[in-house]
């Protein structure tokens, strides 16, 4: 797959990249997919929920009623399930809610990710930029060159620029990540994606390709 280069204007270099096709043109794994995303998810979350059970509430140990001849089921202390103010059945406890992924399996998520963007047409190429300094409005006014200024984009970067980063960080449509911070999650996240061109050769060396 053969993509145009383009500049932080917006128009086109003259230069072409070609994406590999088996990072970029694969069939989409999609259950990979689901697993990779389910994982990230998954980290998100603390896991520092927590009811208190029946044996650690503060209350009488009597029991409320006689055990038998009333006519109806037996009832414990005060601190029953079964009574308003009682402890909770089966509530949450603290836990960790990470699983392990094979390293091949999420490979091939993020391939599936990146294949399906290039078959959305979601995908621009731009050569390798940077601001003299951090500054939101020159991150909107290249969006506006690119014509994705309405649109959710990720920018990949082969390595950290902080200059970009920091002129992307106020804007709530914009991410900027590294090709080692790179997830599935994070690559569907977006309505289009724009690599530079280092980006391209990173990505293909993580995979490599």
């Amino acid at each position: 797959m053969e993509l145009n280069v383009l500049n932080i204007k917006g128009e086109e270099t003259g230069r072409k990249i070609t994406l590999n096709d088996s990072v970029f043109a694969i069939k989409p794994n999609e259950h990979a997919v689901y697993l990779d995303v389910k994982q990230y998810l998954a980290n998100q979350r603390q896991g520092t929920h927590k009811a208190k059970q029946r044996s650690e509430l503060t209350g009488s140990t009597r029991k409320l009623i006689r055990q038998k001849g009333g006519g109806g089921a037996r009832r414990g202390d005060i601190n029953s399930p079964l009574l308003r103010g009682g402890a909770r059945v089966f509530g949450p406890v603290p836990r960790d809610y990470d699983f392990k992924l094979n390293k091949k399996l999420k490979q091939l998520a993020r391939k599936s990710a990146f294949s399906a963007k290039a078959a959305e047409n979601a995908i621009l190429v731009v050569e390798d930029f940077s601001f003299d300094t951090p500054k939101t409005k020159d991150m909107i006014a290249l969006l506006s060159n690119l014509k994705i200024d309405q649109q959710k984009a990720l920018f990949i970067l082969n390595t950290q620029n902080n200059e970009v980063l920091l002129s992307a960080r106020n804007l709530p449509k914009v991410k900027v990540l590294t090709t080692s911070e790179l997830s599935t999650y994070k690559i569907l996240d977006c309505a289009v994606l724009v690599l530079t061109e280092s980006s391209v050769v990173g990505i293909e060396q993580h995979f490599n390709v």
